[in-house]
């Protein structure tokens, strides 16, 4: 008798140990679990730690609630000013209401990629491709409202949303290449032009200066010498003014005699 009833003890407390094992459940911080009695979701949602189910009427299904980083396949699509482009982007979102996450759509990250993908290639098709390359912050703020509107009832958040890169054709490439040196191009004779117009206003003005001042241009003409013998050159350009060749034609024409022997009168 007394080991029918030991027996019974420890074939009940062996029950309960195989009870327990499949009751226990753990939760862990970053994780909700959701269950489900018979099918139905219960109102109350498993907080972290440890927690106990009915087995074989409840099921537990848990949740991650962390921050999930999901890349977008590069996608292909002609931009508004007919460019074919190539990009990819990459898409960062949590769930906020594991409930919804698990009841409202059947997975939940494969939707959010196919949302992503969708809204990426309608972005590329709405813009032009000065705004894929320089404009990416309005960019990035419209492809994440484009996909976080249907995410909400789904229970999740888009947090944020990048575009990574840009592929160009080879053609584009090599034609933007052509632009921005043609670009750079200008922009050094424009300067170049500058400076010559400002030199030639400084000319001008010392021109004028010299005109007002003769003795000035012969002060410069001495520096001029002192400059270039200053050098140990062996050869010495001597500019002469022009004026002071009219002068020296007309003392010339003054002292040589006519054919009569007499001077050219005044």
């Amino acid at each position: 008798m007394l080991q029918e009833l030991l027996g019974a003890i420890a074939a009940a407390g062996s029950a309960g140990v195989i009870y327990l094992a499949m009751a226990a459940r753990v939760v862990k911080q970053y994780e909700r679990g959701v269950l489900f009695r018979l099918g139905r979701v219960t109102r109350d949602a498993r907080t972290p730690g440890f927690t106990l189910i009915i087995p074989f009427v409840d099921r537990l299904q848990k949740v991650n609630m962390q921050i999930v980083t999901m890349p977008i396949p590069a996608q292909e699509g002609i931009t508004r000013d007919n460019v074919t482009v190539r990009v990819d982007a990459v898409v960062y979102f949590r769930v906020i209401d594991a409930e919804s996450a698990l009841v409202k759509v059947e997975d939940y990250k494969f939707a959010v990629s196919q949302m992503a993908q969708t809204s990426l290639r309608s972005i590329i098709g709405k813009s032009d491709l000065d705004d894929l390359l320089s404009n990416r912050e309005k960019l990035n703020q419209g492809l994440e409202l484009m996909i976080d509107s249907p995410a909400v009832g789904w229970g999740i958040q888009v947090d944020r949303v990048e575009i990574k890169d840009v592929s160009l054709p080879d053609t584009m490439k090599r034609s933007m290449a052509r632009q921005a040196e043609a670009d750079r191009e200008r922009r050094a004779r424009i300067i170049n032009a500058d400076a010559e117009l400002q030199a030639s206003k400084k000319l001008a003005e010392a021109a004028q200066q010299m005109a007002d001042t003769p003795a000035a241009l012969q002060l410069r003409l001495l520096q001029t010498v002192m400059a270039v013998s200053a050098e140990k050159n062996s050869t010495l350009v001597l500019p002469i003014p022009v004026e002071l060749l009219h002068f020296l034609e007309r003392g010339n024409q003054q002292h040589v005699p006519n054919g009569d022997g007499e001077r050219p009168s005044d």
